[in-house]
């Protein structure tokens, strides 16, 4: 009988349950001809997983013309062998990761790749058997990149709350403090994608932005958290690039303002 252990209402996994499922994926690699090296990714290679932690592995595909029979062998067993609910993929060049939902909420990431693509793209890759390859890194995103993304989403906030599209408003101004949020993290050399850092970052750097948290589709609310977004934006900007800085501080200030008329 599987072990599950419940907070409130919800069945959720144990670590134990999650090791049994991660060893019987990995047995059943070392049985697959086709698969030529295994990695152990995410949380657990970089010995951070805690008991909310899902399962991250990545398989290397020996002949590139079986990757999508092997994928969809493995699909079926994960839905055959341990109740997957649903599953949804992201490609990312010649890998494949397909990312199940099992029952207890546990997530499982299997990524496929071929053998001459199979090697760690960052620190969160520990190679299991087989063999691995040597890969760049995929680089954090630069500074210029979030700050474009912050006012491009600044842009369409004003707009949609001039044309009264509460919903598509908030989800921009909250584009606005994650990427504002995302340059800080940038400044303290923390992972700077996913929100992954920010609940790292000190205090005084975060503190400003919880007023930036929509309370309510009211449209006075929704100008006031731009506002706040907007001057959080305008500081993190001057950390990153003060010559530009100095070039968006007024389109910046202009559009808070412009959204209040």
């Amino acid at each position: 009988m599987r072990r599950w252990k419940r907070l409130e209402s919800l069945v959720v996994y144990t670590p134990n349950e999650r090791e049994r499922i991660r060893n019987a994926l990995l047995a059943a690699a070392h049985a697959d001809k086709r698969v030529t090296g295994a990695a152990l990714t995410g949380s657990a290679a970089r010995g951070a997983e805690d008991e909310w932690s899902d399962i991250d592995l990545a398989f290397g595909i020996g002949d590139s013309a079986l990757l999508r029979e092997t994928l969809e062998d493995w699909t079926n067993r994960m839905y055959r062998e341990h109740g997957a609910l649903h599953h949804v993929d992201v490609v990312l060049g010649a890998t494949i990761y397909r990312v199940f939902l099992l029952p207890g909420t546990l997530q499982v990431d299997l990524a496929f790749s071929p053998a001459s693509e199979f090697g760690a793209l960052g620190p969160s890759f520990r190679l299991l058997f087989g063999a691995a390859v040597q890969r760049p890194h995929l680089p954090p995103p630069t500074a210029a990149q979030l700050i474009g993304l912050g006012w491009l989403h600044a842009l369409h906030a004003r707009s949609c709350i001039q044309r009264g599209r509460r919903w598509q408003a908030e989800y921009m101004i909250s584009g606005v403090r994650d990427h504002a949020l995302a340059l800080g993290s940038l400044r303290h050399g923390l992972p700077a994608v996913y929100g992954r850092g920010m609940d790292q970052l000190p205090p005084d750097v975060t503190s400003p932005f919880e007023g930036a948290l929509v309370r309510s589709l009211d449209t006075d609310e929704l100008r006031r958290a731009f506002a706040v977004a907007i001057d959080g934006l305008r500081s993190e900007i001057r950390h990153a690039d003060p010559v530009l800085a100095a070039r968006l501080d007024g389109p910046l200030t202009e559009l808070a303002k412009a959204a209040t008329l």
